[in-house]
Order: C-alpha cells, then sequence, then structure tokens
C-alpha cells in the first residue's frame, strides 16, 4: 500500500479535520500563556539517559594522564602564592625558590586525586533545589563574570548593579537554570567591595545554589561569611553541605597566580565547591594539537586539584574544562567549532578515568543573538551534554567570547537547555504507552486529536517551547513578524514583572544588609 503522504486528498481532509479539531486552542507561539504567563517545563534536575561520547580509546587517555604526570613532574606549574607554595613545599613537592615553579611526582598527584570525593550534594536555600553532582546527573548554570551588559532596550553597555539584580530574578525564574550566579560585573560599584553587593544580591534574590567570585581570600571570605549568615551555621556545620561554588582559573600555559590560589584555598578548607578550570585555547595558550591542548589542561586540573585536597583532603572538587581553539588568521578565540566539541568529548573520558565531577561549557564568538550564537552554542551545549559533563557553567547568557552576558540569550539559552531536559526524558513502554487500543479505536483513514487517549494526553504529551513561535506565516506576520531575540525579549521582561522573592526571615536579611554595610566601612578605612 502506497503511504498516506502520497495520496494528496486523504492528506488534506486529515489535515482540515486536525484544524477543526484543535480550533479555540491558544495559540503555540512558545509565549503560552493566558494572561500573559510565560510557558515553562517544571524545575528538574536532569540526567544522561544515552551513553556519553566516545572520541578516545582506554590507550588514548592514559596516554594523556601519563603525558600530563611528565608535565607536572618535567616542567612544574609555576604558582604566585606563597602560603600554596608552603603547603605543596611540606607534601615533598620541589620547589624552585627563584620562580615559585612547583614540581609534583606523579604519586603525589595520585595520592591527592584519591582523596577527591566523586559526587556531593550542593545545596540551595530551598532544599528542593539542591543539586546532585556527579554520576549522570546535569546542572545548567547561568553566565558570571563579563564586564558588559547587552539587552535589545540599550544595546551594549557596562552593566550596574541594578540590572545585577534583574539577572538573579530572571536565573531564579527559570526554571531550566538550576544555579543562581551574578551574570557580569556592576561597573557602576567600586571593584575592592562590589563582591558584597553581588552576594546580597545572590542571597536575597535567590534560593538557587550560588556561585561566587572566587578571586583572592578577602573576597571569598566575605562571601562564605555571608553564606554563613544564610544558612544560621557555625565554621564547622557550613563545612560539611557545600552550598556555594567558585571557579579557579589557571593563567595557561602553567601559572595560578596569587589571588586565584588564595580564593582556591579559601574555598576549599571551608569544605566549599573548588571548580578547577584552565582556560586552554589550542594554538594560543596551549599547544595547537588537541591532543597536546588536552594533556596541558589535565596537567594544570590535576595540580588545582591536587593542591584544593592538600588544603582539606575531601572538599569537593569539579575538574573544569574550556579547551577550544583560536583563528589562526587572528588570534581571536573561537567557540562552538568541531574542535571545541571533540575536547569537550575527549575532556569527558579523562575525567571518568578519575570518576570526578566534570564541568563544561556553552559559548560563543557571536557579539549578537543571531544565528552564528545559536549554531556555536548548541554545537558546545551538545558538545557538553554527551560529553557527560555535570555542570555545564554558563549553559546560558554568554556572548562575544564572554565578554558581554546578553538577557535575550540568557532566555535563548534557557529554552536550549529545556529542550536537553526534554530529551533525556525515556520513551515508556506500558500497555497505555503502546496504544494499541487507540489504534484499533482510529482505523485506518482516521485521526488521533479526538479519541480519548489522546484527549488524556494532549496537554502533556509533547514538549511545549518557551521560546519558539510555531504559528504559520500569517499568523506571525500579523502579530508583528518578530524573530527569536525580540520574543526573548519580551520573556525576560515577563519574568521580571511576575517575579516574586523567595520567603527570607527579615532576621537573615537585616543580618546579611549589617555585614556588608560594615565590611564596606572596614574596606573604605583600612587600619
Amino acid at each position: 500500500m502506497a503511504p498516506a503522504t502520497d495520496n494528496p486528498a486523504s492528506g488534506r481532509r486529515r489535515r482540515e479535520g486536525a484544524r477543526r479539531t484543535v480550533a479555540g486552542s491558544p495559540p503555540r507561539d512558545g509565549r503560552g500563556g493566558r494572561g500573559g504567563a510565560v510557558r515553562q517545563a517544571p524545575w528538574a534536575q536532569p540526567e544522561l539517559i544515552y551513553d556519553p561520547v566516545r572520541l578516545l580509546s582506554d590507550d588514548q587517555v592514559e596516554d594523556i594522564h601519563q603525558a600530563s604526570l611528565q608535565v607536572l613532574a618535567r616542567t612544574g606549574l609555576e604558582v604566585q602564592d606563597s602560603e600554596a607554595v608552603g603547603l605543596l613545599r611540606a607534601e615533598g613537592c620541589t620547589v624552585d625558590p627563584a620562580n615559585n615553579r612547583v614540581r609534583f611526582d606523579p604519586a603525589f598527584i595520585e595520592s591527592k586525586l584519591a582523596l577527591a570525593p566523586k559526587s556531593f550534594t550542593f545545596r540551595a536555600r530551598d532544599p528542593a533545589k539542591s543539586l546532585h553532582i556527579g554520576g549522570r546527573s546535569i546542572v545548567f548554570s547561568p553566565v558570571g563574570g563579563p564586564a558588559f551588559l547587552s539587552t535589545l532596550d540599550k544595546g551594549r553597555h557596562p552593566g550596574s548593579i541594578a540590572e545585577v539584580g534583574d539577572f538573579v530574578r530572571l536565573v531564579q525564574s527559570l526554571n531550566a537554570i538550576h544555579t543562581a550566579a551574578y551574570g557580569f560585573v556592576p561597573m557602576d560599584l567600586p571593584a575592592e567591595s562590589r563582591h558584597l553587593d553581588i552576594m546580597l544580591a545572590l542571597t536575597t534574590l535567590s534560593d538557587k545554589a550560588i556561585g561566587c567570585t572566587a578571586l583572592g581570600r578577602t573576597r571569598v571570605m566575605d562571601e562564605i561569611a555571608m553564606m554563613r549568615i544564610l544558612h544560621g551555621e557555625d565554621e564547622a556545620a557550613f563545612a560539611r553541605s557545600p552550598s556555594l561554588s567558585g571557579i579557579i582559573n589557571t593563567n595557561s600555559p602553567l601559572k595560578l597566580d596569587g589571588e586565584m590560589a588564595q580564593g582556591l584555598l579559601t574555598l576549599a578548607r571551608a569544605g566549599q565547591v573548588v571548580i578547577a578550570t584552565p582556560f586552554t585555547l589550542a594554538g594560543a595558550m596551549s599547544p595547537v594539537t588537541l591532543a597536546g591542548a588536552l594533556v596541558q589542561q589535565n596537567a594544570e586540573a590535576l595540580a588545582m586539584i591536587a593542591l584544593a585536597q592538600t588544603a582539606r583532603a575531601g572538599a569537593p572538587v569539579i575538574y573544569g574544562a574550556f579547551t577550544s581553539n583560536v583563528d589562526m588568521r587572528s588570534g581571536a578565540p573561537a567557540f562552538g567549532t568541531p574542535e571545541n566539541v571533540r575536547a569537550a568529548f575527549a575532556t569527558g573520558q579523562v575525567v571518568r578515568r578519575y570518576g570526578l565531577p566534570y564541568r563544561s561549557h556553552v559559548a560563543t564568538v557571536s557579539c549578537a543573538v543571531d544565528a552564528q550564537a545559536a549554531y556555536e552554542s548548541q554545537m558546545s551545549l551538545w558538545g557538553s551534554v554527551m560529553g557527560g559533563a555535570n555542570v555545564i557553567m554558563p549553559t546560558a547568557g554568554w556572548l562575544e567570547s564572554g565578554l558581554t552576558t546578553s538577557f535575550e540569550k540568557l532566555i535563548v539559552d534557557a529554552e536550549s537547555a529545556q529542550l536537553v531536559a526534554g530529551l533525556m526524558q525515556p520513551i515508556a513502554t506500558d500497555t497505555d504507552s503502546l496504544a494499541v487500543a487507540a489504534i484499533d479505536e482510529v482505523g485506518p483513514g482516521g485521526h488521533f486529536f479526538g479519541v480519548g487517549h489522546t484527549i488524556e494526553r494532549y496537554e502533556t504529551a509533547f514538549y511545549s517551547p518557551m521560546l519558539s513561535d510555531w504559528r504559520n506565516f500569517e499568523s506571525w506576520q500579523e502579530a508583528g513578524s518578530e524573530d527569536a531575540a525580540k520574543r526573548a525579549n519580551a520573556i525576560w521582561h515577563s519574568l521580571l514583572a511576575a517575579y516574586e522573592p523567595p520567603a527570607l526571615d527579615d532576621g537573615i536579611r537585616d543580618g546579611l544588609s549589617d555585614y556588608v554595610a560594615r565590611r564596606k566601612r572596614d574596606l573604605a578605612n583600612p587600619i
């Protein structure tokens, strides 16, 4: 029998019947909403249900590991912090006093790796939003750290603390985003104290797990103090339940600067999460070959993880990776490239050799929320997910090689995260799902819109988009011919308008505000 699509008349009758059946339903324009509410999937932490991509053989993974140990033993890592150097020297590492070049014995690295937890719970203020880190669990996190903010309303501009507050409100409102971060640097505040205002926004405007600025001992100590006020805990209790994470970057190649080292030690000693992340761009800050870039990345990450375990045995750590390549014509970074994705796949295999949680990323070079931003981000998202990453940071909001955060891109990327989470739903094969009775009821030539099996499930059967516009051309044109960026702009405005702050005890709120005020006075008037 010829397929039904070969019969234009029967196909037309089914389409007309379908239109009649769904007449009067709300338009599926992705903004869902009676009353303008934004349609979202419910809060959930997804798990990878597929086998991660294996790009390397087991022997190749072992080659990368052994080469990394050779680099650490022969070349070493320059550590620009006397306390960190002293700790490593006391553990038997060789230190060149002329330049603080630390060389690591392979047995030392192996022994410290064995101390790092394979998984842990990352605590949120709302216990329902606490996260499992490790195994096949996936965490989608927002961008943090760029110097600029971009919106369709104001264009690219230095961000303010008021806009940081709006960013935190948005990530709190987006179910697909699992943690809170500050998005971008508030350039209207003094550099020495703005971490306090950032943490005040994070602790009061969101009840999700928090990522902090991990630059230097003083900042991290302030952030830890504020988190202890938030949870009402002493030092020992707070250390038992990590609720603060910080990214520690090497200054590749093979250098750990003083403030990053201090941030690492302070987080680790407090039992908080160290995300040890080299930033290795092949051809510039690491060898031009992917294998060489992975060896250097691995050496730097292992050294930082070993330092964290030296500071506190069992401190929660995440192996972070950001390996991509540069444009060899200009030296500019490139993301979402085949090399970027292959590096994410390969890194996942290396990290699984150690049994550690793995952090990867979503990134783009594009300066606008356009097709380039979408396909580069989707490529790097796919590399991260199918590479087996546990934490994808950033997942949402990144533009311009990390120089800019975009509110519209935040929404576009949250839709991508929702899509990936939907992809992680297994296919049910129980009797009702196999639908033999429904197929029998409809029979040849009918349609399934009106049968009970469909009516019982039509609201939840399929993925429902937040951003995508599924209307036909005429309806889309009549509604203003808006592209994805314009629809994203409307969505983030709607989310801000509907935002309600999570409940917080007035005493805790006052304690946080008092701490910020006191520390600002201290920093303005150092003894």
